[in-house]
């Protein structure tokens, strides 16, 4: 199916959302072929990742790396909607739209007019999606690193010597967002069968929380607290602990099954650990972790590697190579997820897919534009989306509702 085929070709979302959470559902969209305009505050100078810049980075774009993540394919213009002549440029969008994506804090959505209930009034097919921190009614802001610590990931996560560590990508906001697709597909669905938009709203806070799957069951079932445990998994021996080999190469083992553990100590040459009463059982090596892993150590250190996983692999264990994110990127088969572009500037930019799904019912378009300069796509929005003349143009940036 080729990307002019793809079944939101016709979708008009409207991106009034900042950060990660919110532009990830935008780039997924975007993915799918849909038209994403990317509403951006004037005030502000638009997306704050704009300015989250490394060292080595540019200091004159503000196309950042941590921008480009979740804005490849999308328009943006820049809207001063606090102003009368601005807020009419985002109702005429709304007339047009599918989908109307925001994260504004507790409270500004009502006072801009960009409420559900004012926008429904607009286009009564609209999908409004909300995103939320910690709820409609909890006015704290919601930050990624704030949200893996009161979701309880960074109390599970390190160890008790590190103490609590946080993920290092924006792991909530990326739950959030997948919750979120979910929620804007089902009501498209749903949509389709009762002519009607809806309210769609979730929160930070509650998708992260039914994301601790079998952390939360062992304390729900079992009453057993996670402390920090490193890599170790709380249910399995060996798995998701990290090994060294013979230079020092890490690697991890994730042995879930009896019969992979009786290979793992045949291949590393000590078939009688297999029957040592301390790890004859699964539940026997999580109580001997300590034991288990001292002696899985002492053998693996005098081996070679990629000799080992080859092994392993051919013996059906599972294990693998802890890798850098360089070695990850540079790996033949992520070549399918990379995109090549050029910033507004002419300055080549690459960057990652968000969809990895191949489906016979739709596909993701096979090109993207670049993510946007800020403001970049104002002449599109405006005479090629709403058809405003170039006479009422003039006026909206004479007005300062537009640049």
């Amino acid at each position: 199916m080729s990307s002019t085929d793809t079944l939101f070709k016709d979708l008009i979302v409207i991106e009034a959302a900042n950060v990660l959470a919110g532009p990830a559902v935008g780039m997924f969209f975007a993915e799918l072929g849909a038209t994403v305009i990317k509403v951006e505050n004037i005030r502000t100078g638009g997306d704050t990742t704009r300015q989250w810049k490394l060292p080595a980075e540019d200091e004159l774009s503000d196309v950042s790396a941590y921008f480009s993540s979740v804005n490849w394919g999308k328009r943006s213009i820049g809207v001063d909607y606090s102003i009368p002549a601005g807020y009419e440029v985002i109702v005429d969008l709304v007339r047009r739209a599918d989908v109307f994506l925001q994260s504004f804090k507790p409270g500004d959505a009502r006072k801009f007019g960009l409420d559900y209930p004012a926008l429904r009034g607009v286009n009564d097919r609209l999908i409004y999606a909300d995103i939320t921190a910690f709820g409609e009614e909890d006015e704290r802001p919601g930050f990624d690193a704030v949200l893996q610590a009161e979701t309880g990931f960074m109390g599970m996560n390190g160890t008790e010597a590190s103490g609590p560590v946080k993920m290092p990508v924006a792991l909530i906001d990326l739950l959030l967002a997948h919750q979120l697709k979910e929620a804007l597909l089902i009501a498209l669905i749903a949509r389709m069968q009762t002519g009607r938009g809806s309210y769609n709203t979730v929160s930070l806070f509650q998708s992260g929380v039914a994301s601790l799957a079998n952390q939360a069951a062992n304390y729900l079932v079992a009453g057993s607290v996670p402390g920090r445990t490193g890599s170790d998994h709380p249910n399995i021996a060996p798995y998701g602990t990290v090994f060294k080999t013979r230079n020092g190469d890490p690697v991890v083992l994730a042995v879930g099954t009896e019969s992979q553990f009786k290979t793992l100590c045949e291949v590393l040459g000590i078939p009688e650990a297999a029957e040592d009463a301390r790890f004859a059982t699964n539940q026997q090596r999580v109580v001997h972790r300590e034991a288990l892993n001292g002696l899985l150590a002492q053998r693996m250190a005098g081996l070679e590697r990629d000799a080992l996983l080859d092994e392993l692999q051919a013996r059906k264990v599972p294990a693998g190579a802890v890798r850098s994110l360089d070695e990850v990127l540079d790996h033949e088969s992520v070549e399918p997820l990379l995109l090549q572009g050029k910033r507004t500037d002419g300055v080549p930019i690459r960057g990652l897919r968000t969809i990895t799904f191949e489906s016979d019912a739709v596909s993701p378009t096979t090109t993207l534009d670049a993510p946007p300069a800020f403001n970049a796509d104002r002449r599109f929005v405006l005479a090629d989306v709403l058809g405003y003349t170039e006479e009422r143009i003039r006026d909206l940036q004479e007005t300062g509702a537009v640049l």
